[in-house]
């Protein structure tokens, strides 16, 4: 498993909720833009990477007990949306990589099974 810090920083992600702890361990990744298949496929636990920047993905987020939002390709949601997730305490960190990009750097940084 890999922390949310050690996420961020492979990622070179800015975190947008300060004050929100980001040491926990994440026990998986899943990478989408169609809530749909978040709330269907998702693991409790896990790291949702979306390029999606509206409350919809905060919602969900919490629906589904993802441990934090990361936001590929740059892009910023508003800050109603970030005030959002820190009140509902759900880290949002963004990066500039694409989504293939942060989930293969990830993929090639998770620690191998023994």
């Amino acid at each position: 498993m890999l922390t949310l810090k050690e996420i961020q920083t492979l990622l070179g992600g800015e975190l947008l909720t300060p004050g929100i702890c980001l040491e926990g361990p994440c026990a998986k990744v899943f990478a989408s833009d169609l809530m749909s298949d978040v709330l269907a496929f998702m693991d409790p636990g896990s790291v949702l990477l979306t390029g999606l920047v509206n409350a919809h993905v905060v919602r969900t987020a919490r629906l589904a007990e993802a441990v934090a939002v990361v936001i590929v390709q740059g892009k910023r949601p508003e800050r109603s949306v970030v005030e959002e997730a820190g009140r509902n305490n759900v880290p949002i960190i963004a990066t500039g990589c694409s989504m293939f990009e942060a989930c293969g750097r990830i993929s090639r940084s998770w620690p191998k099974s023994e």
